[in-house]
Formats: structure tokens, sequence, C-alpha cells
């Protein structure tokens, strides 16, 4: 078979093709099938027997590279680019061979056409007009690129504006609008982002560029293109003139008008716009800041001041205060959480981030429900539902002598209700269910996430959870029976936690024995566990969240029980149905562990800083908030709840070359999360001397002078022996401060919850939460599009070390941004940069019981399994009970493929991220905030017959796994 035999696609028409000289010629496809075919030939060689499957393949290829040029409307693209698109159908396609000689060969070329001086496209690229909104054509002004490119390139290492003017030189044509052109721009810096991840701080800023030409030419009414200089000497002129806009068009709260602004925008920090990744400003840019008509008018630095100057708006010194949270925010050693960034400042201020209810037997609190989950939705609240009160499947309706059909119907509703209401058209509406374990319809509801059977009973856009109390878990150790029933019949079930829910459930099962309960069935333990972890790995849901370590621990016991949790998994607060009902709330913010850490450990003087602060302005969002139901407010007002969290846990381990599986890795995270919870629970009591205690005070565990780590023993007494394994070291002074809460009390009725951070940490450019590293190459895809993510800190190491090239990006592609099977890297970095799927699941688990124990809430704990089976599903599950975790979050399965084997590339101005392999049907959204991501089914290991019998299906095995919902 020769190079001329493929069969070529059919060209598209009047597609024309850039020549490296600027020249254009029009688009042949069959040139992508020689210049393929003889990649083939050139590693596999020249075989008559394979030449028909070889003829196949690359027209096959051929027509894939044509469809991806043609996708969006072009008129003309570069042929680097389509070479681009040639090494990601053979990478796609798993030619990795083929893939790799090509992109050497590329190399070569490349390197050979600069040194005989012939690649000067730029120099010699002819005249390219610009055509400006008013419809009027100008040459293309190379002064002010060339300048703009200097200037976001200036102090970053390993980049030069060359190389990005190289790549626009190549995007560019005659008639381009200027709009285009600055996008062309920032694409240019994009593509390069593969090869060298400081081209994301170069993006970044011609990102910025574009911003404020957006920015203050909106606010002048004329046509201005300021750079970074010029705006530093403006932007405390530019800010006062953007909140008067803004709160003339009715955007901004106008109270902010009453600031000292000489004071406050005098401590704006312009610089700091510069040090925002790529993803985190493209992030702000389309989701966060203000903007008339589409037009965004606010910059970082002015968003975080609004932010800021709302977070303080009840304070004395307000200036003062407003500076200081200014500073802790834009400096990105705290950030507050979504809902507050979207909202402070602004005329409603719905600044909290999670909401708990209790649906109560009746219509009325069905229905009144539904109307609650849309008020708290649509101000971008995530919410957590209790359902268990609902009466199941045949129980006796009294009021019609009719039958229920139970609480699936009714969670379909609920449902479409958070999708419907898509908390103000910012991200989409999101919602958890939460039902316990005894419930007579728990088996219907273990499949509502199913994407087979009858639709009506099922709800393909809500989260899960299984409520899962302590006797069902020993129930299984033992392999005894356990019995369902429904919740009119046994009331008294949905508040009762710990031994007296153990001796009132058996109560109930022996007035079942004797006839007395109406509903109610009885199935074996095991085998309903089973079916919880099986539809929890083909569907991701439910999840196994524990009611009694959630409520034996909770320091609000005395006024009521935690029926649920939110809707990912770390906030435990109490709640109550009926006129006097309470909807718990709780206030997010999360600090940046990655800024608190240097290589020889935790700077514990500054994380006190940072922490004070930091409860100090979730606090006020108590006060400040815009309550759009009243018993959220009635709630808030009692107990003052607030959620402090971290993130970038895996930065702060690079940083200190921790390898995430490991005991040091473990110690790391207790001794964190200790010094976290220390300095909170100080910061609180402190604020409760300075501004009172929260008004539920008196008989809480605060009171009594039990701390998070001293209710371990309240969880240890009623489970028995052999039930908890949790460490009980501790390092810092905690009687001092036991006695100093129980004197002074508390301002806050729970001060810790670890929240995912997925788009907060996006936004501070560090790692998620708690989460281990997903992959050290990937394809990022969220509601702001897709990105090239490249683990910074392997990248320094590698070229340290001299290994980063070319070779090593096609090998990271190949092997879907891990390093175990890249055999030039050293066994040192394999250990420290080891992806989630490549690190024990028990260590995750073991880190997560060191943190549990210094937290008054929970925290969103995903698990990983690589190889998942019944077997290692069941004792994953066990040991995250046995550890005292109060929830966990997703259950993460590798698929078959799992990151896009691209150059990540597109034509359009977006990077690629088509998934690399097909799907049957959608797996369950990943996200509450996210859309449905395919997953592979995996293969399910042989187990005994004691163990989860699970067949082969889908779980949450997705590229990127964020929540969005929460943060």
């Amino acid at each position: 078979m020769t190079a001329s035999t493929a069969a070529p696609a059919a060209a598209p028409p009047a597609l024309r093709v850039i020549r490296r000289d600027g020249s254009e010629t029009g688009f042949d496809a069959t040139k992508i099938s020689v210049a393929t075919t003889k990649a083939f030939l050139a590693v596999e060689g020249d075989s008559g027997a394979a030449s028909s499957r070889l003829h196949h393949l690359v027209a096959g290829l051929t027509d894939q590279v044509v469809a991806a040029l043609t996708r969006h409307p072009a008129r003309a693209v570069h042929v680097e680019q389509i070479q681009d698109q040639v090494e990601l159908a053979l990478m796609r396609g798993g030619h990795h061979k083929v893939a790799r000689s090509y992109v050497l060969y590329r190399e070569q070329q490349a390197r050979a056409r600069a040194h005989d001086g012939g690649d000067t496209a730029a120099a010699d690229a002819p005249v390219v007009h610009v055509t400006h909104p008013d419809g009027s054509r100008a040459p293309l002004d190379r002064v002010r690129v060339a300048a703009v490119l200097d200037e976001a390139c200036a102090g970053v290492e390993d980049v030069t504006p060359d190389r990005v003017l190289a790549e626009l030189d190549r995007t560019v044509y005659d008639g381009i609008t200027a709009d285009e052109l600055a996008q062309a721009l920032v694409l240019a810096a994009r593509t390069l982002v593969e090869r060298e991840p400081a081209y994301s701080l170069v993006a970044s800023r011609l990102l910025l560029d574009r911003l404020r030409a957006e920015a203050v030419s909106h606010l002048s009414g004329t046509r201005e293109t300021p750079d970074h200089a010029t705006m530093a000497g403006r932007y405390a002129a530019y800010t006062k003139d953007y909140l008067r806009h803004a709160i003339a068009i009715g955007l901004v709260d106008p109270e902010l008008a009453t600031f000292d602004l000489d004071r406050v925008t005098a401590a704006i920090r312009p610089e700091r716009d510069l040090q925002i990744g790529f993803l985190g400003l493209q992030t702000l840019y389309d989701r966060y800041f203000l903007h008339e008509r589409g037009v965004r008018f606010e910059l970082p630095q002015a968003f975080f001041l609004r932010v800021a100057m709302g977070l303080a708006v009840r304070e004395v010194d307000r200036e003062a205060r407003a500076v200081e949270f200014y500073q802790l925010l834009s400096s990105f050693d705290f950030m507050a959480s979504t809902p507050t960034l979207f909202n402070s400042g602004t005329t409603r201020p719905q600044l909290s981030s999670c909401f708990l209810t209790t649906v109560d037997d009746d219509l009325e609190s069905i229905f009144g429900g539904y109307r609650d989950n849309a008020l708290l939705a649509k101000y971008s609240g995530g919410l957590g539902n209790d359902w268990t009160p609902v009466r199941g499947l045949g129980a006796h309706i009294r009021g019609t002598n009719g039958v229920s059909q139970g609480v699936v119907p009714f969670l379909k509703i609920a449902g479409d209700t958070a999708v419907a209401v898509n908390q103000g058209g910012k991200r989409k509406g999101a919602a958890c269910a939460y039902l316990e374990t005894w419930h007579v319809d728990i088996e219907e509801f273990l499949d509502l996430r199913k994407n087979t059977g009858d639709d009506r009973r099922r709800t393909h856009d809500m989260n899960t959870a299984n409520w899962v109390p302590d006797e069902f878990l020993r129930r299984v150790q033992a392999d005894g029976e356990w019995t369902l029933f429904s919740p009119d019949e046994v009331p008294d079930l949905h508040d009762l936690y710990g031994t007296a829910f153990a001796e009132r459930y058996r109560a109930y099962e022996a007035a079942a024995a004797r006839g007395e309960v109406r509903v109610h069935r009885t199935v074996r333990a095991v085998e309903l566990w089973r079916r919880m972890l099986t539809m929890l790995f083909e569907t991701g849901h439910p999840w196994i969240t524990f009611k009694d370590p959630c409520n034996l621990r909770s320091p609000q016991q005395h006024a009521g029980v935690v029926h649920s949790s939110n809707l990912c998994t770390e906030i435990t607060l109490n709640t109550r149905a009926g006129d006097e009902g309470e909807v718990a709330v709780c206030n997010l913010g999360s600090v940046n562990l990655a800024a608190h850490v240097t290589a020889d450990g935790l700077d514990a003087d500054k994380l006190r800083r940072t922490v004070t602060t930091a409860v100090r302005m979730l606090d006020n969002v108590v006060d400040i908030n815009f309550y759009t139901i009243p018993e959220a407010r009635r709630s808030n007002l009692r107990h003052r709840p607030v959620g402090l969290g971290l993130m970038g846990f895996s930065d702060a381990l690079f940083t200190q070359r921790i390898a995430p599986g490991s005991d040091a890795a473990v110690q790391f995270a207790d001794r964190s999360a200790e010094a976290l919870s220390f300095h909170a629970i100080t910061a609180s009591s402190d604020l409760a001397v300075e501004r009172g205690r929260y008004a539920s005070f008196d008989g809480s565990l605060w009171s009594r002078g039990i701390l998070p780590l001293d209710s371990l023993e309240l969880l240890a007494a009623a489970r028995g022996d052999g039930e908890l394994d949790v460490d009980r070291s501790s390092t810092l002074d905690w009687d001092a401060l036991r006695e100093k809460v129980r004197t002074q009390g508390m301002r806050n009725s729970n001060v810790l919850a670890i929240a995912p951070t997925a788009t907060i940490s996006n936004i501070c450019g560090v790692g998620q939460s708690i989460e281990p590293i997903h992959l050290n190459l990937y394809v990022k895809s969220n509601m702001s599009g897709d990105f090239t993510v490249i683990n910074p800190h392997l990248v320094r190491d590698l070229k340290d070390r001299g290994l980063w090239d070319e070779v090593m990006v096609a090998d990271l592609k190949y092997f879907d941004g891990s390093l175990a099977e890249i055999d030039r890297v050293p066994a040192d970095l394999k250990e420290l940069y080891a992806t989630a799927f490549e690190i024990e699941p028990r260590w995750l688990v073991a880190a997560a019981s060191r943190r549990q124990k210094w937290l008054d809430q929970a925290q969103s704990l995903n698990l990983y399994l690589a190889a998942p089976s019944g077997r290692a599903l069941d004792e994953l599950y066990r040991l995250a009970w046995r550890s005292g975790l109060k929830t966990t979050y997703y259950l993460r399965t590798r698929a078959a493929t799992s990151v896009e084997k691209s150059t990540l590339t597109g034509t359009d101005g977006r990077l690629t991220g088509v998934p690399s392999t097909p799907a049957a049907a959608p797996a369950a959204s990943p996200t509450a905030g996210g859309p449905a991501v395919p997953a592979t089914a995996v293969p399910i290991t042989a187990v005994p017959a004691t163990a989860p019998d699970l067949d082969p299906g889908r779980a949450c095995s997705v590229d990127d796994p964020d929540c969005e919902a929460c943060q």
C-alpha cells in the first residue's frame, strides 16, 4: 500500500489553509491522508497483509481531522492547526507510538526551519486589517500587540512573547474583528500551556488586558485600552466610578457609597491582578464579575473590595475591616464561598452556601418544601432535604382512607424543581435527598438514579444519600435481619440515635412480629448493604452518610437532631419541620492551606491570623444575610453556625515533599486540621466576648467544656468495643481552650466544615479541598469552558532533572496524566505525584479520620478505587464507619480511558475536551453543578458470598470530579 491510496474525506467548501509564510491555499484533505499514512508506515513498516486495515484506519482518522476543523465556522486554518488535529486523532485513537513519532518529527522540522531562517511568518506576514465595532478597518497595530505581549510575559520565567506572537500569526486573518483579535491573543498563549504551564499566567494577563478595555470603555463611554501600568494609577478612581455606576443601575447596595471611599480604595493592590491564573480569571470573568447587558465592568481588585465592603457593612470601623477583609481575599490566603462572592455588597446579599430542611408527612409541608427549595436555590443556595418522615408505599392515608404511593413520586418533583430554579441563571440548581435506611421505600430510593425503569420514579438530576444508623452496620457485620418500616407507624425513630435508637428500633421489630405494625418488611441486612454498594458503584448514588456520629458528636444535641447533611455532605446541623420549624443554614469559606506552608512545614502564626479574620467574616454573614424564608432566618440567628474549611491540601503536601499515600501525609492532615480547629474555636470564643454568645449556647457541648476532640468519647461509648478506631493524639493546649470556651462561651454553634471548594480553588489556583491530585495533565471542563491543567509542581521537578520535553508531554497524555508507567521518571517523583487512583484508599480514610476528630461538622470526602470489587467496596465503607467518619461523598472509579489524549488545542478559540471513549448511556451527574459525564464499565472481580456481589456497571468515573454546588 502506498501513501496515496487512503481515501480522503470530502474537502470542506471555502476553507483556506494559511501557510507558514502567511500565504493562503485551498484545503486538500488528501494531504492529511498522505501524511497520516506515512506516519504509520514509518513506525509499523509496509505490510501488504495490513494494507486494507491501514486504508480504512487512515480514512477514519482523516474524517476525524476534517470534522474537527469544520466543526465551527472559520474562513481559514493554519497548517500547524491541521497538524495539531492529526496528532489529536492519533492520540485519541490510541496510536501512541505513531503519535509520538509524529510529535518528534514536527519538532525536528520546526528546529530545522528555525535554523535555516525559514520560519519567518511573523516578519513576512501580509498586512492584516482589524474590523472595529463601528465597521471601520485599520491595519493590525503590531506595536501595541508587541507591547501587550511584553507586559504579559514580564517577570514570568520560561516564556517569551515571540512564541505567543508566532501562535497569533497562525490564526489572525484579514478582517478579523477587534474582539476576535483579543480572544486570539488569549488563545495563542493557551495553546502553549501544555508544554509550559507558565503560559497560563500569560494567558490570564492577556485576558486581563481585554477585561480592562471592556470595563473602562463601558464606564467612560469611549473606547480605551489601558495597559496595566496605566490602570494601576487609575484603579482607585476607576473603583469609585464603578461603584457609582453599579449602584445607579441597581446591582450594588447604595450603603457602599457611604464608606470613606478614599480610604478603602487606597488599599487596592493592582499588582495582584497579575497573580491570578488563567482558569481563575476566566472563571471570575464568566461567572462572578458584575455586568450590564453582558458587558463586564468589574475588575478583579474592585470585585474583591466590593465583597469585602459588603461583609464589613455592619462593623464599627467599617473601612478598617473592609481593608482587612480585602487583603485576605485578594491575597488568596482565604476565599469566601461562591454565594458570598456572587452577592456580597449587592442589593440581594444572600451569602449563605447550604440549607438543610426536613419535610413533614403532610401535603402542606411537602409542597411548602418545594417552595422553600425554589426560594433558597434562587440565590445560589445548595439544598439538603430530609425526606424520612414522609410515609412509605402502601401506608394508610387516614384522610381519604386510601393507600400512599410512598416518598418517591414526591422526590421526582423535588428534583425537577431544582433544575427549574437554576440558582438565578448562574449555575445549575442542586439538591440532595436523604432517607434513613429503615424507611420502607429505601430500596426504591436506591434506584432513583438508574437510567432504566419507570422514568416517573427516577430523579436523574437530584443527588441522593443514605442516612445510615449504626444499628444497621451492626446487623451487616452480624449477618442479621433488618426490618423496614413506614415512618407514620414508627415516628419517633426519626429523632432517635445511638443507644436510644437501637433499643426503640428493636422494640418496633418485636411489635411487628406480634402483628402490631401494619407496614413492614424484613430483609437480610447484608443483602441490603450489598445493594446499597451496587447502586453507589453503578450510579454514584446514594452516598453513604452515618447518622449516629453526626448526632452523638454534634455540639447542639440539646437543641435538636441532625436529620441529614447538605448537598456535599460536610454540613451536619439540626433541622425541624412544623410551624416553629428551623431550616439549617451554613456560611462557608476556606483557608488556602497551600499559602500557609513552607518546605519546613505549617506557618502556624500566619494561619492563626488568617483564621481569626476569616471567622469574623463568616460570623458577619449571619447578620448581613438576605433570608428568603423565615425558618432559615430564625435558625441562623439563633445558632449562628459557620463552616470554615480548607483547600490546597495536595499543594501543601507537594511543597513539603510529602507523598500523599504515606504516614507523613496522615500526620500532616492531623496537625493542620488541629491547628485550624484550635484557632477557629479560639476566634469564635473571642468573638463571644466582643459580640455575645449565640442564643442556644447554654446546654450545648461547648457550655460543658466538651470540644470536638472530646466528643469522640461519646461516640465510643455508644458504639462499644471494636466499632471505633480513631487516633486521639493532640499537640496544642486544649485544656486551656476548654476552660476558655466554657467560661467565655462561643459566638457560633458550629465553626468547622470542609467543603469541596471546586470553584473557589480554581480562583485561587490550588487543588480542591482535601482532594489528592486527580491527574497531572488533563483538560478541565466546567461552565467556563475547557482548560488545560498541568501540575506545576511536577513540571518544576521534571525541569530540574532535565526530563521536561515534548516526549514527556506525549507520555503524560498517553498514560492519562499518570507517571506510573513512564520509565524515565524517578521513583521518588512517582510516589510524590501519585494520582488519586494510585493511592490506596485506606490512606484517604486514615487522613480523613484524623481531620474528623477536630471538626464539629464534617468533610466532603471522595473515595477512589482503581479496581473496584464487592470486597473492596465493602471493606472501604466499613473502614470509613469504624474510623469515625460522619459522611462520605462520591465514589470514584477509574474509567477505561480517563484523559483526553490530545494537543489540547482547538480551532474555535476553546480547548478541546472531547471524551475519548463513548458511553452507551449517560452516567449520573458527577456534580450538582456540572453536566452529566459519560462513565465507562469497569470489570468487577469475584467476591465471596459474604461480601456485596456487584454487577458490572457504571460508577462516577470522571476526568475532573468537581462539585460546584457548594463553593
